[in-house]
């Protein structure tokens, strides 16, 4: 009697799902991390997800490898729906070979990328390997390089979303670095070119995996990480929430939801947040939770830069990108990082056609010999760059200060902003009022008795005579000197002004960014 081909599904489908096997299962829930379909389950909506590819293995050519070690060769692929809406997931399996990645593993992550470019929505990689696959040599080299070429291709067609699930070394690195945000789990994910071993052994420096490309070190020291998390359930509930932001490619909108009013407290408190004097700091989150809807900010690289506050927020229901200086950390002034942080953030707004809000409150660009000799010529052209390239609505609000090159640099008029608006006390002016008035006044403190006093005064002056907002809207530098209270109502009315805004640029190959 011949085997009922039903059965010898199940049994095959069975064999493959299993992956690496229950003690291997075992082993990686013992590490508090999820198996790979375990974690497209937390993911996608309940029974959306359509596996692709479930029974390729590896090239039976690999060095001893029976096909019956590598199931799926390592990884998971398909596609679901998340919040309602259409994506595209790869998930490795660290069970498998831990999760290394060759040929047919390429091939796999290689297939559901081109699927989502050609229906044009977002790719989510779950990103838990050991890199490439040593025993297949170039051929797991050259698997990457084919993901590495689609990354870039699909960057700023459709959004990209890399999470950090376990260890991602070497070359693995860079297909996350080329996506459009990277999310990490605290104590579970590395992420380094070269281990703690080979750096022991080249430059005599001992460190652990952690402290060398752990979730903290790269959310608060190199960036790379968007957002951390403490556990897997949290992350992926977080990565759930970031894509509510963005459009499925860059040819549509951002999703709009239901119009909430902001937090009651934080609006109502508003008019008094910010200090008169230009010197004492304040939370810039307070004003953007006064501004918009109740429980939309969502802050990204939060530990990275503080001196800017980066993130996506809804106002009226609409989403958009909020970019402030934070006068609680440097003064709010612009530096290396804080300008990288500025303008890789406006350049994804910019790509999925999210709106951007800047909240001005700085002082220039920081001073020092450490950051001239780093680039801060270089690093703060990124800033400027990318809010003159930026095409979609595009409104600055001068809160308190805004001298300088920083001045201009925070999508001033000038730049390309639709709207500039100011509250009642903005000073705007070339240096702050006591640099300043040490210049045009200089005769004057230096003949008075009591120069000291004659320098209070004549930087009272100054400030009176020449930093008003009154000044610059007087030339059309801004369009409104609006108060405090009302802040929330114009901005709702200038956003829905310009959701119809189309801007042209020259024809191009691309331009030269200053990276």
């Amino acid at each position: 009697m011949s085997e009922d081909p039903s059965e010898r599904l199940r049994q095959v489908r069975s064999r493959f799902e299993a992956m690496g096997g229950a003690h291997r299962v075992e082993r990686q829930h013992a590490a508090g991390k999820w198996t790979a379909r375990e974690r497209i389950a937390h993911l996608l909506d309940p029974g959306t997800f359509q596996e692709l590819d479930r029974f390729v293995v590896q090239r039976g050519t690999a060095f001893g490898l029976s096909e019956a070690e590598l199931p799926g060769d390592g990884v998971v692929t398909g596609f679901g729906r998340l919040q309602g809406r259409g994506v595209f997931v790869y998930a490795q399996d660290f069970t498998v070979f831990g999760g290394s990645l060759g040929e047919m593993h390429a091939r796999k992550i290689c297939k559901v990328m081109d699927l989502a470019m050609k229906t044009g929505v977002p790719v989510i990689g779950l990103n838990d390997s050991g890199g490439a696959r040593i025993q297949e040599g170039v051929d797991a080299l050259s698997g990457f390089g084919e993901i590495f070429r689609r990354n870039t291709l699909a960057s700023g067609v459709i959004p990209q979303i890399s999470v950090i699930m376990g260890p991602c070394a070497g070359g693995a690195v860079y297909s996350p670095a080329l996506t459009d945000f990277v999310v990490m789990v605290e104590g579970t994910s590395q992420m380094f070119i070269t281990g703690p071993q080979v750096i022991r052994t080249v430059t005599g420096e001992s460190v652990t995996l952690e402290a060398l490309g752990g979730a903290r070190a790269h959310a608060a020291r190199s960036g790379v990480a968007a957002l951390v998390y403490p556990d897997e359930a949290s992350c992926l509930e977080g990565v759930r929430r970031l894509v509510s932001y963005l459009p499925p490619n860059n040819l549509e909108d951002p999703p709009a939801a239901e119009p909430l009013p902001p937090d009651d407290s934080r609006a109502a408190a508003l008019p008094g947040l910010i200090p008169q004097q230009p010197q004492r700091p304040y939370d810039v989150r307070d004003v953007v939770l006064g501004i918009c809807d109740a429980g939309s900010f969502f802050e990204l690289h939060a530990d990275f830069a503080a001196n800017v506050v980066v993130g996506f927020a809804r106002l009226g229901g609409r989403p958009l990108g909020v970019v402030a200086n934070q006068p609680r950390v440097l003064a709010g002034c612009l530096d290396i990082d804080g300008s990288d942080k500025v303008a890789r953030f406006v350049r994804v707004c910019d790509a999925f056609n999210v709106p951007l809000l800047t909240l001005v409150d700085t002082p220039g660009y920081l001073p020092g010999t450490s950051q001239e000799h780093g680039g801060i010529i270089r690093h703060g052209a990124k800033v400027l760059y990318a809010y003159a390239e930026a095409t979609v609505p595009k409104v600055s609000v001068i809160l308190r200060k805004a001298y300088g090159g920083a001045y201009l640099a925070m999508c001033s008029r000038s730049l390309g902003a639709d709207l500039s608006l100011a509250l009642p006390g903005a000073e705007i002016a070339v240096m702050g009022p006591e640099g300043a008035a040490e210049i045009i006044f200089r005769e004057m403190i230096r003949s008075d008795p009591d120069p000291a006093q004659a320098r209070t005064q004549a930087t009272e002056r100054y400030r009176a005579e020449f930093a008003h907002p009154y000044l610059a809207a007087a030339r059309g530098y801004l369009d409104e000197v609006v108060e405090a209270a009302d802040l929330r109502a114009v901005l709702i009315t200038s956003f829905a002004m310009l959701a119809s805004k189309r801007d042209e640029r020259p024809p191009k190959k691309h331009g030269n960014f200053p990276v």
